[in-house]
């Protein structure tokens, strides 16, 4: 047995017997049970219309529009900062970093123990997957303890469900605050036209010149009849009657009606205090405070359909399936280490021993 094993050239010890000693050793006795934890989660959006399998598969190629939710969500799990959030009691680092683990699984056993190192570490520990023909998003967490991978996959659940949650309000809170704004500066407006259309008549004393007009005009109107009864009345007792009492008191009431006439006349369309003067500003100030009374409704209007916008628009993510409870580790898969190792040995050593003796050969 001892000259068999002698026999055994040293090209194999170092190439497949070596390293398969090593995998028996590691896989056999020393690498720690790694408990795999899953949640599958999706991100709802009431108002947007299901994508089909077409489109999801056009997605994940590159060739459509994937859905916007669970890409903020995969881009936030994978990032640094959704580590520190759901490390800020310290859960992840116990979790890898414990006295117990072997040295070669546990981090900062090899190298240091940064923020950074670890995010690289932990990105072995965690993967987030969109699914091909659906948009249902798997969060795996591996874990050397089964209540670990459970509760640190939760942690990520939880974050996640923060984020949609801000960036939903938020949006809510940006589309109402634009609309309120635009509100504010309508109200601001329609209040500015109205005082302005106050003060106008204040100051020149009338309320409406269209109406004040139309008295003024039906007076003169009055006036003129009275002023052609008179003078007709006038011109009958000079006719008939030239020496009658009445035509000294009807010469009088004439003169008198013509020079209300004039007066009435003058106030119209006399000069700048006019009612016809003060009707062209007044036209321009109602028109000014009607247009910023409806231009108040359409922007109410507008708050009012923002509001029911947001409403309709709710994101929010929804777990199809919550963080399991694993009760078996499945990784790492031992005899599979194990053999590929062998066979990775075997094939090395294949190629090593062909390239000796080709060299040997090359030689001769």
């Amino acid at each position: 047995m001892f000259e068999r094993i002698k026999s055994i050239p040293l090209l194999f010890w170092l190439a497949v017997a070596a390293p398969t000693g090593v995998a028996l050793l590691y896989y056999g006795l020393l690498a720690e049970d790694v408990y795999v934890s899953e949640s599958r989660i999706v991100v709802r959006n009431p108002s947007q219309q299901a994508a089909s399998p077409l489109t999801a598969a056009l997605s994940q190629t590159g060739f459509g529009a994937a859905q916007e939710g669970n890409n903020t969500v995969i881009e936030y799990l994978r990032s640094r900062q959704a580590i520190a959030e759901s490390n800020e009691d310290g859960l992840l680092t116990k979790a890898y970093n414990g006295p117990q683990l072997f040295f070669w699984d546990r981090f900062g056993a090899i190298g240091g123990q940064s923020g950074e190192e670890f995010f690289e570490y932990f990105a072995d520990k965690m993967s987030v997957e969109e699914g091909a023909t659906t948009q249902i998003l798997t969060i795996t967490v591996r874990a050397f303890e089964p209540d670990t991978a459970q509760k640190i996959n939760q942690r990520l659940v939880a974050r996640s469900e923060s984020l949609v949650n801000s960036l939903a309000g938020r949006a809510r809170e940006d589309s109402i605050a634009v609309a309120e704004e635009e509100l504010d500066a309508a109200k601001e407006e329609a209040r500015s036209a109205a005082l302005a259309l106050a003060t106008f008549r204040d100051r020149n004393g009338i309320v409406d010149p269209e109406q004040e007009s139309e008295v003024g005009l039906q007076m003169i109107s009055k006036l003129q009849d009275e002023l052609i009864g008179a003078q007709t009345k006038l011109r009958q007792l000079q006719t008939y009657t030239p020496r009658a009492s009445q035509i000294p008191f009807l010469k009088t009431q004439i003169k008198g009606l013509e020079e209300e006439i004039e007066d009435a006349r003058q106030e119209l369309v006399g000069g700048r205090a006019s009612l016809s003067s003060s009707m062209a500003k007044y036209s321009e100030l109602q028109l000014n405070s009607q247009l910023a009374d409806k231009q108040l409704a359409v922007v109410l209007a507008g708050l009012q359909e923002a509001q029911g916008e947001a409403r309709r628009k709710r994101v929010y993510l929804e777990q199809v399936a919550k963080p399991s409870l694993p009760d078996y580790p499945t990784e790492p898969r031992r005899i599979r280490g194990i053999l590929a190792t062998l066979v990775m040995g075997l094939l090395a050593w294949g190629v090593l021993t062909m390239l000796l003796i080709g060299v040997r050969e090359h030689r001769d």
